[in-house]
């Protein structure tokens, strides 16, 4: 009776043991459900970029158009496109092909600013998390990126690598709701005298969601060295299908040497994968 006893006892003990074993890591997460979580986070608009790192087999597609509209002068445009493509040992791939529709160049023999439109140089980057898993309420990152000398075209082209790094912090705040933060720097090129050309940036981003469809997001920033450009952008976006997003957004610079820039914009988010 005893052994029986004992016997029945450990496969009753053993029963949640097998169980929790089976269960992988997000199952056991409590917060793998949260709207911010689950809901399409995306790296536009604005300055601040996401923290989140995209899963293995996962990818995003962001795209959008700005026009700004400084105080004096001719307004510009621009758009582009962003590919996400997550990668194993939480890391993410990215590429972005910008395109200036209006933008001013100084024309070598008359010497006056003329308006041009053409490609940008291709953007290649990876972001790298930092934090322990994709679902923790503070979530850490690492985005390195540069420009590719000899893409785009002629006259927008780059002669070497321009490389800038960003720290990226999201602190998730309830279920719907979080904070992103970036810190980062830029330099036009590899060598050390280039590091005093270099330029810093700061932002800080909340967002979240207001219904199941709709979200908001608001932004402050600081790019610069000597002077900061410093300014803000507020969007709302809007999700008719949980892999789409749409959103527009408008902004102005508030200091610096583009003070009084209001800037709009509109854009769309595609991801494909669970």
């Amino acid at each position: 009776m005893r052994k029986t006893t004992l016997l029945a006892v450990g496969a009753l003990l053993s029963v949640p043991g097998l169980t929790l074993a089976q269960n992988t890591p997000e199952e056991n997460n409590p917060n793998v459900d949260a709207p911010f979580v689950r809901n399409i986070r995306a790296d536009r608009p604005g300055q601040t970029i996401t923290a989140q790192v995209l899963r293995s087999g996962r990818f995003q597609l962001e795209a959008g158009t700005q026009r700004l509209t400084p105080k004096s002068g001719e307004s510009l445009a621009s758009s582009g496109a962003t590919l996400r493509v997550g990668f194993f040992n939480s890391m993410e791939l990215r590429v972005t092909q910008p395109y200036f529709n209006r933008y001013l160049q100084r024309d070598t023999e008359s010497g006056t600013m003329q308006v041009r439109s053409g490609w940008a140089p291709v953007v290649l980057g990876s972001k790298f998390m930092i934090s322990p898993n994709y679902d923790t309420r503070t979530q850490i990152a690492l985005l390195v990126e540069s420009p590719m000398p000899s893409t785009g075209d002629k006259e927008l082209a780059v002669k070497g690598l321009a490389p800038s790094g960003r720290l990226l912090v999201s602190q998730q705040i309830g279920q719907r709701y979080g904070l992103e933060a970036n810190f980062g720097f830029s330099q036009p090129g590899l060598t050390v005298a280039d590091i005093s050309k270099g330029q810093f940036l700061g932002s800080l981003a909340l967002n979240g969601a207001i219904g199941d469809k709709t979200g908001f997001f608001v932004e402050a920033y600081g790019s610069g060295r000597g002077t900061l450009n410093t300014g803000t952008t507020a969007g709302l976006y809007w999700r008719p299908l949980p892999m789409v997003r749409f959103d527009v957004n408008a902004g102005r610079v508030l200091g610096g040497t583009a003070s009084g820039t209001g800037i709009v914009g509109a854009g769309m988010v595609f991801k494909v994968g669970q």
